[in-house]
């Protein structure tokens, strides 16, 4: 199975520009909203049917295009940026709808997705970025449509990293380690440090030489 890990954070907080040192040729971006990167990005291209078949950027926040997206890619690395969006755009096309059935299909939806991002091979890594909201609780956790969706599947549980995105001091980082009221994890070993630079490129390499297995010698 590939590797899923979410990156949360507050709008403004870093989480897009962590792609800056991905190399496009290797990653596909599906943005939930269309916006421009907040870096330099010659590189990185929309995928146009008549000007640009090989752009890799792709604007959609519609489940069923994103798990085909997910399922027909040749590309190592993916990721779905403001997840968020795909739960409150479908909920805010259905406002008119009466009763509590949509909840349950955005629910679905949503894990879907993940479960589609997770049964990719096992050298794929798929990373949510995602904002975040705070219950009434006191915890920090990825933003969805409400308690409605949040009673039926929690998202974080279905994905075994979570980072979360960490500003001091004018740097952008990603906390590593929980810190008793947010949903942050990572595998033993994987970080060395509890704050880390928010470099997506580097965190994808530290995960692919951690799930890698090496060769024993005979």
């Amino acid at each position: 199975m590939s590797t899923v890990t979410m990156v949360l954070g507050e709008s403004g907080t870093g989480k897009t520009t962590s792609l800056r040192n991905m190399n496009p040729a290797e990653t596909l971006l599906i943005q939930a909203v269309k916006k421009p990167l907040p870096f330099r990005a010659t590189d990185w291209q929309r995928f146009d049917r008549e000007a640009n078949k090989g752009g890799n950027i792709f604007q959609t926040d519609s489940p069923a295009e994103i798990i085909h997206l997910l399922k027909g890619t040749r590309r190592k690395v993916i990721v779905i940026d403001d997840f968020q969006y795909v739960m409150a755009n479908e909920f805010m096309r259905r406002t008119s709808e009466r009763g509590f059935d949509k909840f349950t299909e955005i629910g679905k939806n949503a894990w879907d997705i993940l479960n589609a991002a997770a049964s990719l091979p096992d050298d794929t890594r798929v990373y949510i970025l995602s904002h975040v909201e705070t219950t009434d609780q006191g915890r920090t956790k990825i933003k969805t449509i409400g308690k409605m969706l949040d009673e039926k599947i929690t998202l974080e549980g279905m994905v075994t990293i979570v980072l979360r995105t960490l500003v001091r001091d004018g740097q952008y980082l990603f906390s590593t380690r929980n810190n008793g009221s947010d949903t942050v994890k990572t595998p033993m070993g994987l970080f060395d440090f509890e704050a880390i630079d928010n470099d997506l490129a580097a965190v994808d390499q530290a995960i692919h030489s951690y799930y890698t297995p090496t060769e024993q010698p005979a």
